[in-house]
């Protein structure tokens, strides 16, 4: 046989794997209902190189008011109090304003200026006819997880490791050593380029349906305002993935108190690997949450 026969044997072996993996196309189009009426009533929003930055300003801000809400009320509301991993530490007015104040900030300064280039030099979203199957869109999304959990790890990890870089654009978030929602975004601008430029290109570098990767952006945000919650409800992600594999809001509240420990913004195997992995603990620390092993140093 010769050299293009064995290849063509080998590409429909293949391609019958993968159909017998994902099944059919005709039949594992699960999500094409939802594609063809986003498609048809909303060709011209999701066309749009706007639509992936109001998409996630909305979903944090959504989710930041839902937090600060829950914040407000469980000091008279035991059944939320319960939850909260510091419930003797009430969140308040004074804590929330400067945080706030600092979230605005980044989004008039950075992210309008960033939506409005994008609008204006980024040519409209392709929107293909078919959607993605069940199978690509969690591939899809799981592999972005990958990514961005690796690229962050290290970020992070260096952000902590490297004095200047610590003090020059990473010391914001940790003048919090009890997170809520709100400090989530309580970020340099730096910082808030490096988490919106991998959300965005991570997609695209593994070529992503748009569908996927405006999920995968989502998620992401869910992930990041979840982590900082400073809750721990039965349902939260971390006591859904067994095994430990996640990290969650306990192991970022760890995080705060220690700060040379638990870099990953997702999963925990990094964080195993290069022996910064911790459990969390009712141990408190200061209130700069400066890590240990910047105190002492000169830049």
């Amino acid at each position: 046989m010769s050299v293009g026969g064995l290849l063509r044997t080998e590409t429909l072996s293949w391609m019958s794997y993968v159909d017998n993996v994902t099944g059919d196309y005709s039949q594992d189009l699960v999500l094409q209902p939802i594609w063809d009426y986003l498609r048809q009533n909303y060709h011209d929003l999701l066309r749009s190189p706007l639509f992936p930055v109001v998409l996630s300003v909305t979903t944090y801000f959504l989710l930041v008011a839902l937090y600060t809400v829950l914040d407000l009320l469980a000091p008279t509301w035991p059944c939320i109090n319960r939850y909260r991993l510091h419930p003797d530490r009430p969140i308040t007015w004074p804590n929330i304003w400067p945080t706030l104040g600092v979230t605005i900030y980044n989004h008039l300064l950075y992210i309008f200026p960033a939506a409005v280039a994008q609008w204006l030099w980024r040519p409209p979203t392709p929107l293909p006819p078919e959607a993605p199957t069940l199978f690509s869109f969690f591939l899809g999304i799981l592999g972005c997880m990958v990514v961005f959990d690796f690229q962050y790890y290290l970020w992070h990890l260096l952000h902590h490791r490297v004095a200047w870089l610590y003090r020059t654009f990473h010391a914001i978030h940790h003048q919090y050593n009890q997170p809520f929602s709100l400090v989530t975004q309580y970020l340099s601008g730096w910082e808030l380029f490096s988490v919106g430029f991998w959300a965005t290109v991570d997609p695209i570098l593994l070529q992503c349906h748009c569908l996927t990767a405006w999920s995968f952006m989502v998620f992401n945000v869910y992930v990041s305002t979840e982590d900082h919650c400073g809750y721990d409800f039965p349902w939260a992600t971390h006591n859904l993935v067994p095994f430990g594999l996640w990290g969650g809001a306990p192991k970022h509240d760890a995080h705060h108190q220690r700060p040379g420990t638990n870099f990953a913004p997702f999963f925990s195997h990094w964080d195993w690997l290069g022996g910064t992995h911790t459990v969390p603990t009712a141990s408190s620390h200061s209130a700069t949450g400066e890590p240990e092993e910047m105190k002492g140093r000169k830049d």
